[in-house]
């Protein structure tokens, strides 16, 4: 038997009222609760007053294919929001929702159009994609959405001029403005930082890089970038860029990465063994980032909660292809959660 909302409220720690809220989209909740409520709906099979009608009164059909394309495979960010991919992918298998899953270990325009063409060749209904920001890729989710009449969710990174249904993510900009923040706080508004981004086709890094160099000028007008540079998502590469920046300027105070390949700033410490080593900031709170933070390697990760970014992008289809329902707001935002090592 299916659970109801009391259930729901009960085993989430939630009122009713707020279970209310997340399953028929009314006014904000946390992304945190909304994902646990939904998650717990879905394990107890709870379906919606709107979505029962609609399935009594015939308009319910579950024969469906989501395609989902990812960037970035092998990246550790990307473990919680394969995460989120899968556990929704289960769920909506369940329904006779079938998602379809690609993989991209790269950020390369010529190979997410291939993928995007098999998937279309496969029947897709409908996309979630974290898509290349370039023309080629733009046009084509245009024709998706125009010609094709196939609905496309963003998710992770965006892109500008495609007719995309929702976006599901951090609020990048701001999240890179809080980052300027923590830095110039750390730094007491004076010293020098590096700036490490990955692809500049991806249109996550670029914009948290934006919002962080927007806000150092504007706040901390006495604080230096001596470089902006990409390592594309290679932790060689950050190595190299660390070790050569740390050589021309010892006096470096902090070092900002918004992208993959981390693990190269603790390469380049062990080499280059400062006295005292640069203030840090990295992007998500994955398994040996963790471990870098409690062993004071870097002082505050900046987590974008890509469980909810897979797992919702994929559920906004569902009830657009199975229900009709359109999303309550185009800009669907994760929280930016800032930790340390004293609230992991």
């Amino acid at each position: 038997m299916a659970g109801t909302i009391q259930e729901i409220a009960e085993r989430t720690g939630v009122s009713r009222g707020t279970v209310d809220r997340v399953l028929n989209h009314r006014g904000r909740v946390r992304p945190e609760v909304a994902v646990k409520v939904t998650q717990v709906a879905e394990e107890l099979g709870y379906t919606t007053r709107s979505m029962r009608k609609a399935a009594a009164a015939g308009r319910v059909d579950f024969r469906k294919k989501i395609g989902v394309v990812t960037q970035l495979a092998g990246a550790s960010f990307m473990l919680e929001i394969m995460r989120g991919i899968e556990t929704a992918r289960a769920n909506m298998e369940k329904q006779g929702v079938h998602v379809i899953l690609k993989e991209s270990r790269g950020v390369d325009e010529a190979e997410q159009l291939r993928l995007i063409g098999e998937l279309v060749e496969e029947g897709i209904d409908g996309l979630a994609i974290m898509p290349v920001d370039c023309e080629g890729v733009r046009e084509r989710l245009n024709r998706l959405t125009v010609e094709e009449g196939i609905p496309v969710v963003t998710f992770n990174s965006d892109i500008v001029g495609a007719g995309r249904m929702s976006f599901v993510g951090l609020d990048n900009r701001k999240s890179g403005s809080t980052a300027a923040g923590l830095m110039g706080l750390m730094m007491r508004g004076v010293g020098r930082v590096l700036c490490i981004t990955g692809n500049f086709s991806n249109s996550a890094s670029s914009l948290r890089m934006d919002g962080f160099i927007g806000e150092l000028k504007t706040s901390f007008p006495e604080m230096e970038i001596v470089g902006v540079q990409s390592s594309f998502d290679r932790t060689e590469e950050v190595e190299q860029i660390i070790v050569k920046t740390m050589t021309a300027f010892p006096d470096l105070g902090g070092i900002l990465v918004v992208s993959g390949g981390q693990a190269g700033v603790v390469r380049a410490f062990e080499q280059m063994k400062p006295a005292h080593r640069p203030y840090v900031i990295l992007y998500d709170c994955t398994p040996k980032n963790i471990s870098y933070l409690q062993n004071d390697v870097v002082d505050f990760l900046i987590d974008q909660d890509g469980y909810h970014q897979g797992h919702r992008a994929i559920s906004l289809l569902a009830d657009k292809l199975c229900w009709n329902k359109e999303p309550e707001t185009e800009y669907m935002y994760t929280d930016i959660s800032i930790k340390t090592k004293y609230n992991l």
